[in-house]
């Protein structure tokens, strides 16, 4: 039994999953510092899989600091470009093979609030995009590990946005 419905649900986070697919794939920064990014709905959490390259301190092993804020970083960007490409791809006034097209905002300020040693396990991220006009963007990333109620650090950071 073909149900419409269904099958245009599927359809539809096909498009989204496969638009999130080639935008982060035009990062090679994700690739590089072994980032992906889920999708729950709308919602994008970032992660950073550990390896033993991310280590700035081996005795006792915490994660460096410059990739802490670069996986923050990238994940803001991310969010940004997200937040635009999304309701795009859901109108159908997008298709989701040019989202490799979209330019990710530049970023202007970025301030990055270490809350606790990193320890060497996965990280998780997300951001949260407090002002989006059409020059400027303000977002808001926390990053946790075990559990989201114990952040190891956030940021918060201001972007230009392509024209």
């Amino acid at each position: 039994m073909n149900n419409p419905l269904i099958e245009s649900t599927a359809l539809r986070d096909q498009r989204r999953n496969d638009a999130l697919a080639i935008l982060t794939h035009s990062v090679p920064y994700l690739h590089f510092m072994g980032i992906h990014a889920e999708r729950r709905g709308s919602e994008l959490t970032f992660v950073m899989r550990f390896r033993p390259t991310l280590l700035g301190n081996p005795d006792p092993p915490h994660l460096h600091g410059g990739a802490t804020a670069g996986f923050l970083e990238v994940a803001a960007s991310i969010q940004i470009a997200w937040d635009q490409l999304w309701p795009q791809i859901d109108s159908g006034s997008r298709d989701a093979n040019t989202a490799h097209e979209m330019a990710l905002p530049k970023t202007i300020d970025f301030t990055v609030d270490y809350l606790r040693a990193g320890n060497p396990s996965d990280a998780f991220a997300r951001a949260r995009v407090n002002r989006s006009g059409r020059r400027y963007t303000s977002v808001h990333v926390e990053a946790w590990q075990e559990n989201h109620d114990k952040l190891f650090a956030q940021a918060t950071g201001h972007f230009l946005m392509s024209e």
